[in-house]
């Protein structure tokens, strides 16, 4: 587990309203970055707390409700999936400033990708199957 750059995630959000993009209530869910369907899918660079291929300039308040319906992978930096899990949310890597209890996905993510109070996630290699 050592070698995971990333956690690629793919999380079915029940309310899409649960977010500001711009300082914008984001009612339908069509601000949001990431959005395919009724999922949203987040790449996040674990060194470094940043959203890959975020939009630059955009900035997003997230507080989505998951309820076990995700699919979180860890990657290594050629962005094979070496790593596996589904349901809960992995609040280490996915909640960052509040804590989502295994069923919300909370971030602040600034103009630049960076989440605001990142802190590089313990992976602890028993919460994980192999890929």
């Amino acid at each position: 587990m050592k070698e995971a750059r990333f956690i690629l995630g793919h999380a079915g959000v029940r309310y899409w309203e649960d977010a500001l993009v711009n300082g914008v209530d984001d009612i339908d869910g069509t601000l949001i970055s990431g959005r395919h369907g009724d999922v949203w899918h987040v790449k996040i660079d674990l060194p470094t707390g940043k959203v890959v291929d975020w939009p630059e300039g955009t900035e997003a308040d997230i507080h989505y409700k998951v309820c076990d319906d995700g699919e979180y992978w860890l990657l290594d930096g050629d962005g094979n999936k070496i790593a596996y899990r589904e349901g809960y949310v992995p609040g280490d890597f996915l909640c960052h400033g509040d804590n989502g209890y295994g069923d919300y996905i909370i971030l602040k993510i600034g103009p630049d990708g960076q989440i605001a109070d990142y802190t590089r996630p313990e992976i602890v290699q028993e919460e994980w199957s192999p890929a």
